[in-house]
């Protein structure tokens, strides 16, 4: 019987997926024993606090394992995992894998409410994260968060006091006895990799994240072909810097350096500095990341006193690149760069390390895995001809089946053919590569012009005084949306309004992708996954225009 609240693949599916070997019927488990067996002397793992061979990680794992099988965590037991970019919440994460409970997965920005949301679709029994990490003390959000949810019977911490009120992880991992008769009930607890391993929150309307659930199959399948796309091997130093709750992070970063024993290391700060500082000092080969974290790079005034020659490549994804950014990585950073689209969800597309320039600057690539298919549609649900406009929709073994527990959400995000309808525009030309044009809601509409806000931007973001922009519709009595651009230059430029509309006419926007008003800012404001958050420009601009600034 499946897990209350998730949607089976169809008995079709599965058949077909386990026949052909497209799912590869490893549990994440399994990948990590694997890992660990066949190179066991190999430095697996290294973070601010250490480095770790495959050998010392497992005999790690194992042990955690043992005693959250002794604590009482039992097969199909929600968890909530909530870590900073520490080598713990690897220990932690195959932990509870291996034992069969099901892990939500959050960031340490996560806040009360978003906690709760995804305790409340769960019923966790335990919840690991750390006492502190920066500035944030966890305590106050344990206690609001437990009075809500008391069914959560255990919290582990992390790096936190022995002092009794609390287990943690470390004195779990010294507690736990890998003798024959405590291994074989470990290796009893294997699930079947067609359960359900983990949920992901992904971004929702209401501002409460929906709950993206997978199972061992399908996201192994995401890791096994997105790894490929950017050829990750067991000589690569794989870093990530992204939070380890999130997507890229778990399925670009540690699932890719785990099924191709690779080095993995984790980075718990963004800033561009401690980036290059790493990268000279681990000799990291490879990194997943956002845009935003690789724009950060290039705008270092002294980028050149770091040696960042062992960097072969990274792939962006998670938001746009710029024509401009993607163009300075490859000729600053001196590596290859792939142009790419992800999602939690499962749909995955990437450009290829061997593709043209042209290619990797105009698409985000084909799919990445070859079985999943991925293709444009109109609003009727038919699939629409090369180079046409519409809305990209996917299925396959790495595409997920609906959100947790959210009947009424899924009844309208799949096609009647179960094509999962991911919000995004796209075109696809007739070798099979897609570019993204924007997302259906990122549509300003402009007395009934829909006008692509990505457009705008990429258009803005051409100027080379203009580091990044972000573009957002403020309310209009008479248009109902007029256009308004958030600018951040680049240090010591500076344009007017003005010269900023003449460089875009000049471009060729048309008169309805003209901002109407232009705000120049020091920053951009971000979403807890590093993506610009639109939704707080539009709560600004709208502020700015009640107080009639």
């Amino acid at each position: 019987m499946a897990v209350e609240g998730f949607t089976e693949y169809a008995k079709e599916d599965r058949e077909k997926y386990t026949r052909r070997r497209w799912w590869l019927g490893l549990t994440w488990g399994d990948l990590f024993d694997k890992a660990t067996d066949v190179y066991p002397d190999k430095i697996g793992l290294v973070d601010g606090a250490g480095r770790w061979t495959y050998a010392e990680l497992r005999e790690k794992v194992d042990r955690l394992a043992i005693s959250l099988m002794k604590l009482g965590i039992k097969p199909r037991d929600w968890v909530l995992l909530q870590f900073p970019n520490w080598h713990e919440y690897v220990l932690s994460f195959f932990a509870m894998q291996k034992i069969g409970a099901l892990t939500a997965l959050l960031i340490p920005r996560h806040s009360e409410s978003e906690i709760n949301h995804i305790a409340a679709l769960t019923k966790p029994v335990a919840w690991v994260l750390p006492k502190q990490f920066g500035k944030v003390d966890y305590q106050p959000v344990i206690d609001a968060v437990v009075r809500e949810n008391p069914q959560i019977e255990h919290i582990i911490q992390v790096r936190g006091a022995r002092d009794g009120r609390y287990a943690t992880v470390e004195e779990l991992i010294e507690a736990g006895e890998p003798t024959e008769e405590n291994l074989k009930a470990l290796e009893e607890r294997r699930p079947d990799p067609g359960e359900v391993s983990h949920i992901m929150p992904t971004g929702g309307t209401t501002g409460l994240p929906k709950a993206s659930v997978r199972t061992h199959n399908s996201y192994i399948t995401n890791v096994e072909y997105h790894s490929k796309v950017w050829e990750i091997t067991s000589n690569d130093t794989l870093m990530v810097v992204t939070p380890v709750g999130h997507s890229m992070a778990m399925h670009w970063g540690i699932g890719a350096a785990f099924l191709n024993y690779a080095t993995l290391v984790l980075l718990d700060s963004t800033g561009a500095e401690d980036i290059c500082e790493w990268i000279q000092k681990e000799r990291v080969t490879a990194i997943p990341s956002v845009p935003a974290l690789i724009a950060r790079m290039l705008s270092l005034e002294y980028l050149e006193k770091y040696d960042l020659s062992s960097l072969k490549k990274i792939s962006l994804g998670g938001a746009p690149s710029t024509r401009e950014m993607l163009i300075a990585a490859r000729d600053k950073l001196k590596c290859l760069v792939i142009n790419a689209f992800g999602s939690s969800e499962g749909t995955n597309i990437s450009t290829r390390l061997n593709d043209s320039l042209d290619l990797i600057l105009g698409s985000v690539g084909r799919p990445a895995c070859p079985y999943d298919t991925i293709t444009i549609i109109d609003e009727a649900g038919n699939e629409m001809p090369p180079e046409v406009e519409g809305e990209l929709v996917s299925k396959g073994p790495g595409v997920f089946t609906g959100y947790f527990k959210s009947p009424e959400e899924n009844s309208q995000i799949f096609t009647k053919n179960g094509f999962f309808k991911t919000g995004d525009r796209a075109r696809k030309d007739r070798a099979g590569n897609i570019t993204i044009t924007g997302r259906i809601k990122d549509i300003i509409n402009r007395g009934g012009e829909k006008i692509s806000a990505l457009d705008i931007e990429n258009r803005l973001t051409a100027h080379q005084e203009i580091e990044e922009a972000a573009v957002v519709g403020m309310p209009d009595a008479v248009l109902g949306e007029r256009i308004c651009a958030y600018v951040r230059m680049r240090p010591d430029a500076a344009l007017s309004f003005e010269e900023v509309v003449a460089f875009l006419k000049s471009g060729g926007a048309s008169v309805q992708q003209l901002p109407e008003r232009i705000e120049f800012v020091s920053e951009l404001p971000v979403t807890k996954v590093g993506k610009i958050d639109k939704k707080s420009l539009r709560e600004d601009i709208g502020r700015r225009l009640e107080a009639g600034k």
